[in-house]
């Protein structure tokens, strides 16, 4: 009999993520598709992101220690570039500006692609926002297009996000991304029905 893996889920504070920066943007990387070039260009951003204020993050480990993923945010505010971004989507809409309004920034949220589909990006996504200090959090992820829909969006529906706006482009990005929103806390998971 094959047993799973031991992993455990632990808040990273921003010693430890900056010690762990590379193997987190390898992760990152994977999970998004990118070329591994990707890295260097975040590696500032996600080291200064720590600074910011209500900025927490957590990881799952396995049992060697190995990173298989990472969530990170902090309390969104004006001024900060996807603040600002997101205001300008929403110029033609002012009463959704609201979403600006009091709003924890979910940042990054990445599963290694061999340990996605085992209910870590959820463990991740609860644990982040348990602790998050505001009324609503927010989150870009890309558009999915027409084909099916990929893990990210299944999670983020199936947890009560809805859509602030959709094909919206940022600035020096060609794709379109949703921008998704819910308020704050989230609903307990169901609990599996008893066997029988």
């Amino acid at each position: 009999m094959t047993t799973a893996p031991a992993r455990h889920l632990v808040e990273l504070g921003p010693t430890d993520l900056a010690a762990r920066v590379d193997e987190a943007l390898a992760v990152y990387v994977a999970a998004m598709g990118y070329p591994p070039s990707t890295a260097r260009h975040r590696r500032t951003l996600w080291l200064d992101h720590v600074r910011r204020p209500g900025w927490r993050a957590v990881g799952w480990l396995d049992d060697a220690d190995r990173l298989l993923g990472v969530a990170y945010g902090y309390s969104g505010a004006p001024g900060q570039w996807w603040y600002e971004e997101v205001a300008r989507g929403l110029r033609r809409r002012p009463a959704d500006r609201i979403w600006l309004e009091d709003y924890f920034e979910l940042t990054e949220l990445h599963v290694r692609p061999d340990a996605q589909g085992g209910g870590l990006g959820e463990g991740l996504l609860r644990a982040l926002l348990a602790g998050a200090a505001a009324r609503r959090v927010l989150l870009s992820t890309p558009e999915h297009g027409d084909g099916p829909v990929n893990r990210a969006w299944t999670l983020y529906r199936r947890t009560g996000f809805s859509d602030v706006l959709r094909q919206h482009r940022f600035t020096g990005d060609a794709r379109p991304f949703a921008v998704l929103g819910r308020e704050l806390p989230l609903p307990a998971p169901p609990t599996p029905a008893p066997p029988g």
